[in-house]
């Protein structure tokens, strides 16, 4: 499975979510990767997103930002971004990547909701969370609106902190929802 994060200048936000999302998803046959709508090309992480990830225990400094394509949309899987707007900006450079498309958070609510209600299937994470993205259409309505992950860049420290909180909640609930659960021994 290919997941792309999405964010404007994949120097802060979406580059956390490339590096953080496989921390979640430990053994799974996953590749994760990050661009942005208007993105810079070439350039290191933001110093206060390199920050916050070594303090998760992930060295960033391999890590260099590049623009969305047509075709790096197409290839992935799941493509998850940060605000509405980055959504319609996706389905624009590659609409058929449209319902592979979802805002961090919306796609964290889609998976829980699917959880609880016993709607996800299958028995690798590929087909999992395509179950969830063959719901979409049918349970967006009933999920109330997600807040977009807002753009830390250019701001003060607290903002990525902010960001990176979120992403990562975000994340544990996509991973809590999603992974197969493994069995278990009630105590006698």
């Amino acid at each position: 499975m290919k997941v792309l994060f999405v964010c404007t200048g994949n120097i802060c936000r979406s580059p956390m979510g490339e590096l953080l999302f496989p921390k979640f998803f430990d053994g799974e046959d996953l590749v994760v990767d990050s661009a942005g709508t208007q993105g810079l090309i070439d350039h290191e992480i933001d110093p206060s997103s390199r920050k916050l990830l070594e303090s998760d225990g992930i060295d960033s400094s391999k890590f260099r930002s590049k623009r969305l394509t047509p075709q790096l949309a197409k290839d992935s899987d799941l493509i998850l971004c940060f605000t509405k707007n980055q959504q319609r900006q996706i389905a624009s450079v590659a609409p058929t990547a449209a319902k592979r498309t979802a805002t961090v958070s919306d796609f964290a609510a889609m998976c829980d909701y699917c959880a609880k209600e016993g709607m996800i299937s299958g028995s690798t994470l590929d087909e999992r969370i395509a179950s969830v993205l063959d719901n979409a259409s049918m349970i967006r309505p009933m999920l109330p609106p997600s807040a977009d992950i807002k753009d830390p860049y250019r701001k003060e420290f607290e903002v990525f902190e902010q960001a990176h909180e979120e992403l990562g909640a975000a994340i544990a609930t996509i991973a809590d929802s999603v992974l197969p659960k493994k069995g278990h021994h009630r105590a006698a």
